[in-house]
């Protein structure tokens, strides 16, 4: 019995690590839903008798997947930050820890409630819930969660109506079902074609329609080395390069990646600034680009932040600062000290800004200005929070702009894993997407998330393009997570009384 239950234990965490590694693939939202069946059955056929069984195996699964999901973070600590590699193996060990938490606590109806009838919709409830709070919690850290896969899946047609949230229940559900109907070959087809069919529909109603006249757009990927930024000569290279790239460009819109020039806005080399918005006044364009934001005698003492600083044809900058910081990267969370210290490098404890920014405005000659959401990086993994500024804003948004550094993170599926993220935004927004990144994936994607063009990886290049603008707000803009949470906590008491009556 104790070697059985290792098998179960091992093929679980395999499980898991091939869940995470399907992402990658052409077709990943398709195969996560078998193999998510797959893992469903594993935990199912365990005996009821004992809920430490059932917590452990889904532990099991759950650790095998963000290990391998999250194995990039070592990256950071390790090769860039200098951090002992048994000391970096370990925080990546235990921010899967944590994370593995949130999908045992999904888990658990498959325990308690599994001669229930309607398991499939307390699973797809509970798992709901269980990603809510992971978003939530502690500032939240929802990366690497099973909604992203669906860009490329039969559910990404339900990102509109219902979100990320809504993906990851239809796919959990479609998971339950496909493992009822494992023996019965002509359930089975007919469950694939009802899938194929029925997850197809949503898609043929569009909330936003197209606006203006295609905007030119430029996205410049500079392909700097992270250690350069911890040298002024490297700091001064990167300032330099991205300085001319924009000065050269002639698109209306040209935007630079988070922190492509590394230094204190108020510090930067004498006339860069001067020069920057004298061509914009030039060209009637618009410039984005990344800086280190200052702000003087902040009541709680951080004087910096991460900035993105828009320069456009005769108006005064425009300043975001970014809202949701990472933690141990932006802010240092209290007790932690320590952790920070074990780095060669000299991490932020950044300012945070307001969550309800203007939006960024886009000036064009004889036409109405376009409004842009700006993210930084992290921020584009909260979903929520971004359709509550859109929501919210007293200006309707017409594009996305993401702007990222992952050269952090090497060559790893790390970049591939936001530009999901990225993509899914822009489904759940029904506005296309601009991605201006250091090493990649440098992007525009259109409103239904499908990526119009893209430049290599790890190349210092230029992507230019026409970009079409959108308006107009999908339902999950309007509602943002209230009714698939209404629905989770609905199924979760129906559940519950049917156990009690029964």
């Amino acid at each position: 019995m104790k070697h059985k239950l290792t098998t179960t234990l091992i093929t679980l965490f395999i499980s898991g690590a091939i869940l995470a590694g399907a992402a990658e693939l052409p077709l990943g939202g398709w195969l996560q839903i078998p193999i998510l069946g797959f893992i469903f059955w594993q935990l199912a056929k365990l005996p009821a008798i004992s809920l430490k069984t059932h917590l452990t195996a889904s532990a099991s699964f759950a650790l095998g997947y963000f290990v391998c999901g999250l194995w990039w973070i070592h990256i950071s600590l390790h090769d860039v930050g200098g951090m002992n590699p048994i000391l970096s193996a370990a925080a990546v060990f235990l921010l899967s820890s944590y994370t593995t938490l949130f999908f045992v606590l999904a888990c658990l109806p498959i325990f308690y409630y599994r001669k229930s009838p309607i398991l499939g919709l307390i699973l797809g409830a509970s798992w709901v819930l269980a990603e809510y709070v992971r978003n939530v919690l502690f500032t939240g850290f929802p990366w690497l969660g099973l909604a992203e896969t669906q860009v490329h899946g039969p559910f990404a047609s339900i990102a509109p109506y219902l979100g990320g949230l809504g993906c990851t229940f239809f796919v959990v559900l479609s998971s339950w079902q496909l493992l009822q109907l494992r023996k019965n070959v002509r359930g089975l087809l007919v469950f694939a074609l009802s899938l194929t069919v029925l997850s197809q529909l949503p898609g043929l109603w569009a909330f936003t329609k197209p606006t203006g006249e295609p905007l030119s757009i430029e996205l410049i990927q500079g392909n700097f080395a992270q250690h350069l930024v911890f040298s002024r000569e490297g700091m001064f290279r990167q300032i330099q390069f991205y300085e001319n790239a924009m000065i050269h460009s002639q698109a209306q819109l040209v935007v630079s990646p988070e922190t492509s020039l590394p230094w204190p806005e108020m510090s930067l080399p004498i006339g860069t600034l001067d020069r920057l918005q004298d061509l914009a006044n030039e060209n009637h364009s618009t410039l984005l680009f990344g800086v280190i934001g200052y702000h003087e005698n902040p009541p709680d003492g951080r004087e910096f932040s991460n900035r993105a600083l828009g320069l456009s044809d005769h108006n005064p900058p425009y300043r975001y600062d970014k809202s949701h910081l990472v933690p141990f990267g932006e802010f240092i969370p209290p007790g932690f000290r320590w952790f920070v210290n074990a780095f060669s490098v000299p991490l932020s404890d950044f300012a945070r800004g307001p969550t309800n920014q203007p939006l960024f405005r886009i000036a064009r000659q004889n036409e109405e200005p376009l409004y842009a959401a700006i993210t930084i990086c992290y921020e584009d993994v909260f979903g929520g929070e971004l359709a509550t500024r859109l929501r919210n804003s007293d200006q309707e948004a017409n594009l996305l702009i993401n702007m990222t550094n992952l050269a952090w993170f090497g060559a790893s599926q790390a970049p591939t894993q936001q530009l999901r993220l990225s993509q899914l935004r822009s489904l759940e927004t029904g506005l296309p997407a601009l991605r201006a990144t250091n090493t990649g994936v440098t992007a525009v994607l259109g409103p239904d998330g499908r990526v119009l063009a893209e430049l290599p990886q790890f190349t210092q290049a230029t992507l230019s393009a026409k970009l079409q603008a959108y308006s107009g707000k999908t339902p999950y803009v309007r509602w943002g997570n209230a009714p698939i949470l209404s629905l989770a906590c609905l199924l979760l008491v129906l559940g519950f009384i049917r156990q009690k009556r029964f």
